[in-house]
């Protein structure tokens, strides 16, 4: 279904649902509750996910946690994608989190196996591209895990309100947050939003660095897809094979002690060394022109 997305580089391409397929551990296939789709001419490059599950606000289900899964795993081996959005297609909010009504009706068993399975798709959004989290409303408990699992993250400055607001529920984050908040953030402020349950609108959390960027909302509700939209096309040009491993180096980095973050930026450069883009590079440099990188 997602191939389309290596071959689109000619007309507009439309919105595709993505049904899950039925798994007797994971609950049964819904309706579609995404959809996917690569930009349009000199933009197919860009791939977006759109949340799309309005009865429940985009509450993170069994069905859109399989579905996520399913197109993450597809676009995974589309070398073709550069940059991954996450927006939403229901109007004021990004994603409400876990969806508690179904998780009302779990056994305790049954919650550990979701949970584990929420952390495993937060950690699935670790997409060897670049990710950009579009954030135009509501981002609360799992949604704003949803968007810290991206690299980027663009609110609207009033209308984005986020927060991991577990601990007002009775419970602590789960899919990621105590751990990506503090690495986003710092300790001290990360256990203050999380000990607190505080929200946040979208230029406070710029203030904090949990955003990159922050834009007035419009009319259509939608200034922040807008706005991360221009972040990717400025990422697009880019020799890709060098922005992935430059991902890798950062990543990994951050993991351990900066001489061993050094030697995996030394692993990474290496692995650039005997790519067309990098002599792609030196060349386009030379000839004073733009270089034309193609990921190889």
């Amino acid at each position: 279904m997602l191939r389309a997305l290596t071959n689109a580089r000619r007309l507009a391409r439309p919105w595709k649902a993505l049904r899950a397929r039925s798994c007797a551990s994971h609950g049964p296939a819904g309706p579609p509750e995404i959809q996917v789709r690569a930009l349009a001419g000199a933009d197919h490059r860009i791939a977006e996910i759109l949340m799309n599950r309005p009865s429940a606000c985009n509450a993170l289900g069994n069905v859109l946690v399989n579905q996520l899964l399913e197109a993450l795993a597809q676009l995974r081996e589309d070398q073709q994608v550069r940059v991954l959005l996450f927006r939403s297609g229901v109007k004021g909010v990004f994603c409400a989190g876990a969806d508690l009504k179904e998780r009302e009706q779990m056994s305790e068993a049954e919650v550990g196996i979701f949970v584990q399975r929420l952390r495993g798709l937060m950690n699935e959004i670790a997409f060897p591209a670049p990710t950009i989290a579009a954030m135009d409303g509501f981002a609360l408990g799992g949604g704003l895990e949803l968007a810290l699992a991206c690299d980027l993250r663009v609110a609207a400055a009033s209308s984005a309100v986020m927060g991991l607001i577990e601990t007002t529920r009775g419970l602590l984050p789960g899919a990621g947050g105590t751990q990506r908040l503090p690495r986003c953030i710092g300790v001290a402020l990360a256990k203050e939003l999380i000990f607190t349950g505080r929200r946040l609108n979208g230029a406070q959390a710029q203030a904090l660095g949990l955003v990159n960027h922050t834009v007035s909302q419009n009319e259509d509700g939608n200034a922040a897809y807008h706005r991360a939209r221009e972040l990717a096309q400025e990422i697009l040009p880019q020799a890709p094979i060098a922005v992935r491993l430059g991902k890798v180096a950062i990543d990994r980095g951050m993991e351990v002690d900066i001489a061993s973050g050094m030697a995996i930026e030394g692993i990474c450069y290496a692995q650039n060394i005997p790519t067309q883009d990098r002599l792609e590079g030196m060349a386009a440099f030379r000839e004073k022109r733009p270089p034309r990188f193609v990921g190889k």
